[in-house]
């Protein structure tokens, strides 16, 4: 077809042909020239793109960075590769194995680099290397908005595994699709859909969901390979106040009291395990105990509280057969757990 000279259908130019760019290694003359071919072209072996940003996009996952730090762009104006020989080598090593993702993750997982701790060994490590290019320690990174999400979800046991379906709209502050000028009313669904996957959160683009846009996660008007991840006070106060993580904070902790009736420390020791994968050390475990004791004494005191503060957490079923001032004291705890670090931190 003729090139249009600026794009005017009256000013045909220059005949040209479905090519590929003529930096990168030519299609072969079998391929046919429509987007099968280009599929073809872009998984050949000898492509050397494909296999490299896909490889860049998995690390990036596992380690928060990419070896390519701008894994959206391998262009002129992209980072130049931390590793180049160890981004080259798993890209090979990715095509030879038949594009088998699984086997990827996990010659990245069992590697000797992602398993080292995430605490530099000495000060001197952590002032030669403090954004970790070299990889001198494991990966710590904040987790994305649906992440976090599900996350707390799943521990407290809430989360509907279900797979496919339609879109589901969870909590959300009253009013404010209607104030956003979106022309459309927010009626919040019920019962199991409130506990689906972030996958399946509806999504609009003039006004996304508060929880997850707080926690960093883009607008889709825009395709966006990377995030920026920032550390803000008003994620905190949505991780510990927000209906949705409320309420998996209370459900946590009705299970907690179910399982350890009078054991605090017990209860701290579950709680870390579940939102964090790892056990207390000391001084956390003393802190939450103290934490726990303090709110159990203001809870004897106040039962009222304690009853509004289990009420005002989403529509699951509250335990009435245990005691409001155990849960609510104990709710504290796993509340202040979901807006810690230990939480919100992959490591």
């Amino acid at each position: 077809m003729p090139m249009l000279g600026r794009g005017d259908f009256r000013s045909p130019g220059e005949l040209v042909e479905p090519a590929t760019p003529g930096i990168l290694p030519g299609m072969e003359e079998k391929l046919p020239r429509d987007r099968a071919g280009l599929a073809a072209w872009l998984t050949q072996p000898t492509h050397p793109l494909t296999a490299r940003v896909q490889v860049n996009r998995i690390w990036a996952q596992f380690f928060g960075r990419g070896i390519v730090a701008t894994a959206e762009d391998f262009g002129l104006q992209g980072s130049v590769p931390t590793h180049p020989g160890l981004l080259d080598w798993l890209a090979v090593h990715f095509v030879e194995s038949g594009w088998d993702m699984k086997a990827l993750c996990r010659e990245i997982a069992l590697s000797k680099t992602f398993r080292q701790s995430s605490i530099p060994a000495t000060a001197e490590v952590a002032k030669a290397d403090p954004e970790n290019l070299l990889l001198s320690r494991g990966p710590a990174f904040r987790l994305s908005a649906e992440q976090l999400r599900d996350a707390a979800l799943y521990a407290s046991g809430l989360m509907k595994g279900e797979l496919g379906g339609q879109s589901v709209k969870p909590y959300q502050p009253e009013g404010l699709w209607e104030e956003s000028g979106t022309q459309h009313d927010y009626k919040q669904d019920h019962g199991d859909k409130l506990y689906r996957r972030s996958l399946y959160t509806f999504w609009r683009r003039t006004c996304p969901p508060p929880v997850l846009s707080t926690l960093d996660a883009p607008t889709r008007e825009f395709c966006r390979v990377r995030r920026e991840a920032t550390m803000t006070p008003l994620q905190s106060l949505a991780l510990m106040n927000d209906t949705g993580f409320l309420e998996c904070a209370r459900v946590l902790a009705e299970r907690l009291v179910q399982g350890s009736a009078s054991d605090a420390a017990a209860r701290v020791q579950q709680a870390f395990l579940a939102l964090t994968g790892h056990a207390p050390t000391a001084a956390q475990s003393r802190a939450m105990v103290q934490l726990m004791e303090d709110a159990r004494g203001h809870y004897t005191s106040h039962p009222d509280e304690a009853k509004a503060l289990l009420q005002a957490t989403g529509e699951s079923p509250l335990a009435t057969a245990l005691s409001p001032t155990e849960v609510a004291s104990t709710l504290l705890m796993t509340r202040a757990l979901l807006g810690s670090d230990a939480f919100v931190t992959a490591d």
